[in-house]
Formats: C-alpha cells, structure tokens, sequence
C-alpha cells in the first residue's frame, strides 16, 4: 500500500481551532505549542507536541504501523496459500478456480477502492477515527473466524473478500492518514518501512499458514490465525495514533465538508497521468502476486512454490525502503521508471524463459523488490498532486488508491482469461511454461507502459514547479 502526503488535520485543525488557538513554532521547527485561549493568559494550558522526524513517539508510530500493515496487507498478499489449499481440498476443490480467485481479488479492489471513501469520513469525523479502527478490527476478527464455518465459495467471497477487505481498510487507512504528522524529511522512508509490513508479512505468513494447514486443517488454521492477528493488530493500535490531539467541533462550529469543495487537482495532468500510470502498474503486478505460486507448482514442486511466494513478498521489503529513500532525495517519477523498466526486463526474460526454479528465483526476487517496491513513490506524490493545498493530500492519494483499486480487480481477471487461452496454444519449447506465455507478456507490456506513464509524469510534474 502507499502512504497519504499532508497531515489530516492541516485543514480541520485551521477550521477547529480559528479564532480560539495560537499555534507557535520554536526556531528549532521541532514542536509546536498549542495554546487553548485566542491570547496567550496566566494559567493557560500548553501542551507541546511530540517532534517530527525523530524521537520516541515517531519511531513506535512507525513501528506500530508495521505490524499492522503486515497483518492486515500480509494475510492479503498470501492468499495465494489459501487458494492452492481451496482448489485441492474438500469442500471447496470442486468449485470454479475463477471464483475461488475472486475471493481474493474482492479483498483487495475492496480495500484499495474504500479509500476515498473511508478519507472523506476520517476528514469530516476525525475524532472517530480511532474508535472506527477497533470497530474495524472487530469486524475483521468475526468474519475471519467465521469463515472457518464456510462450506460454500460464496461464504468465502461474502467474509475473507468483501469482510475482510472492507474491515481491513478501516483498520489501517488511519494510519496512512496519521503518517505524515509524524515525518516531514524523512516521509518516503517512514513510508517504505511501514509498507515492507506487506513484504515481510508475505514472506514469513505462507511457512506459517502451510504449516498450520498441513497440521490443523482450515477450520482451526483460520481460528487461530484470527486470533492471533486480533492480538498482535490490536496491540499495535495502541501505538497509532494522532501526533496532533484532535478535539471535537464546539457547539456551533461547521465540520469540514464532506466533498472537498474546488478539487480541480481531480483534473490535473498530474494527478490524471499519476492515477493512470499507477493503474496500469497495477495491471502488472497484481497478475504476478495472484499466480507466481501456481505457476512455480505447475513447473516444480509445492514446496518451492511456497519459497518463491515467500521470496516475492519479502523482496518488497527490500524494494518499499529503497525505493521510498530514493524518492527522498531524487524526483520520484524516474524512481518510478527505474522500477517499471526493470519490472518488464524481469517479467520478459525471466519469467517468459522460466522453465524451473533456475529462473523463478531472480524473477521473483527482482519483479518483487521493484514492482513490489512501486508504492513508496506515492507520499511525495500525494503532495504534488495537491498542488497548492497540500492539506488535501490524503484526498489525492485516496483518489489514487481507488484507480489502483480498479487494477487489483481487471489485473487477475484479465490475466485469468489471457491463462485459460494459453492452455491451449504454445509458444515454443523455451517460452511460456505451462501456458503462461501469453501473461508473462501481458504482465511485462504493463510494466513498459508504466514505464512510459512514468516520462509523462515528470513532464507533468515539470511544469507545476517550473
């Protein structure tokens, strides 16, 4: 996932406190003190602000939102265990592997396409957001625990798909939306780290999840794997929360709208290009995620499926903080180059020529580092986007969200059908093992025209700070 630029409460904490709240900037820009009176009087409280960029508080920010960024996008991301495990197993083994793919693909245009939605929420009711957060984690404990009950693909589209990935998105969007509170220089970083969550979540979960199946069988596997996501999820909640104390409207006062008003940044080249081209990349991953174990079964065994799988996703840990410190020190859109041009080198030569573990390994490690590694742009991004109210960054970004949104859905469902017509037709003894050929070059045209969506925003992004 990607990080929100500007802070939530740049313009709700203007509109909230306006007329009643002096803020003050020491010369050292490290702390802001918050005065409850319109003038500064005897007994006032004052109440100073953690710093930014560095101390206690910004780190176990960071920390906490790891952890949930890795339970949360981690168990997405590894779904692939779950559906070699349905396609095999009784009571789901007899259903369309389409719809058993679903299950997954809803998770995630659910929780990639709620973002904007969940933003204008947050934005309008932020002193509900924390307790949204546990009402989410709630959710998503009762229906991944249900759906150990599950005897029908439907149950399983209706809890781990739409429940999950709604409840999922109301958990961790806080975050994203509280990060940049806490980081200013060092935002791409801090994103990054939180993002490799996802990474390391999907490099450690599938051992983890195969061994519990292997054991105790799906029932009990996806008892306790709610548990214990519900334990160390609920914990790091703890640790989310604003830098900014957020206090309720007093009596009388206008909440901002719901629907920021004048976002003609919607209609910038800009973001138009940004959105578009994060589409499009999306269109090339998300094949990748959803079939790199099938493929890697179908051409060796289960078990190096499970290594490549678990290679992939931890790839993009590396890949999430190189590349998000990257973007901290050159112009994100030819980081985004960097990444999509050797994402279509990777899927071309690698992929396309793979016939075992020989190639599948680099493949898995390189797609998964600069692929994987591909949102840490969006902080910085999110900003630009926003043009000349950069308070409105996290509306930017959820914009963003809802296309990449569109491509976790589009992305396996044409790759699916691109698979099915390759069953029956070849492309030669060396090119496209087990019919795969033709979303092997789907999958690297995608990255190409990434490639090319990156040029044009650089040029885009030219001209808004030339």
């Amino acid at each position: 996932m990607a990080s929100i630029g500007t802070p939530i409460d740049s313009e709700y904490r203007l509109s909230t406190f306006e007329s009643r709240t002096t803020m003050s900037m020491p010369s050292n820009g490290s702390r802001l003190t918050v005065l409850g009176q319109s003038e500064p009087q005897e007994g006032a409280n004052i109440q100073e602000l953690a710093p930014v960029d560095h101390g206690l508080g910004v780190w176990s920010f960071c920390a906490c939102g790891f952890i949930a960024e890795m339970f949360i996008w981690g168990f997405l991301f590894s779904y692939g265990i779950f559906q070699d495990y349905y396609t095999t197993h009784p009571p789901f083994n007899t259903a369309s592997p389409v719809a058993i793919a679903a299950v997954g693909t809803v998770g995630l245009g659910i929780q990639y396409g709620e973002v904007l939605f969940l933003s204008m929420m947050f934005r309008r009711y932020p002193e509900y957001m924390k307790k949204a957060m546990w009402c989410g984690l709630l959710l998503y404990f009762v229906c991944l625990f249900s759906s150990s009950f599950a005897t029908e693909v439907w149950q399983l589209i209706l809890l781990q798909g739409v429940g999950l990935g709604f409840s999922g998105g109301v958990v961790y969007l806080p975050t994203m939306i509280l990060l940049p509170q806490w980081f200013s220089k060092r935002r791409g970083l801090a994103g990054g780290i939180i993002f490799a969550g996802t990474g390391v979540g999907g490099f450690v979960f599938p051992f983890m999840l195969n061994a519990m199946l292997s054991n105790l069988g799906l029932r009990w596997s996806l008892r306790i794997w709610a548990i214990m996501t519900c334990t160390a999820t609920g914990i790091a909640l703890i640790g989310i929360r604003p830098r900014v104390p957020i206090t309720k409207p007093h009596l009388g006062q206008r909440r901002p709208r719901l629907i920021v008003p004048q976002m003609e940044y919607f209609k910038s080249p800009l973001f138009l290009s940004f959105s578009f081209t994060c589409l499009i990349q999306g269109l090339s991953y998300f094949p990748v995620s959803l079939y790199i174990a099938s493929f890697t079964q179908q051409v060796s065994t289960p078990l190096t499926a499970t290594v490549v799988l678990s290679l992939f996703n931890s790839a993009g840990v590396i890949g999430q903080v190189i590349l998000g410190y990257l973007t901290d020190r050159f112009a994100y859109p030819w980081v985004m180059f960097f990444s999509s041009l050797g994402s279509a080198l990777a899927a071309f030569l690698l992929w396309g020529f793979a016939q075992g573990p020989a190639l599948i390994y680099p493949f898995a490690i390189i797609f998964g580092a600069l692929s994987g590694g591909f949102s840490s742009v969006w902080p910085n991004a999110a900003v630009d986007c926003a043009g000349s109210k950069p308070e409105n960054a996290d509306i930017t970004y959820a914009g963003t969200a809802a296309f990449k949104g569109v491509s976790a859905v589009i992305g396996p469902i044409l790759s699916g059908l691109l698979l099915q017509a390759g069953k029956s037709t070849t492309m030669g003894t060396r090119y496209g093992a087990a019919g795969y050929g033709a979303v092997e070059i789907f999958v690297g045209f995608c990255a190409l025209a990434t490639g090319l969506g990156s040029i044009v925003v650089a040029a885009a992004r030219q001209r808004i700070t030339s």
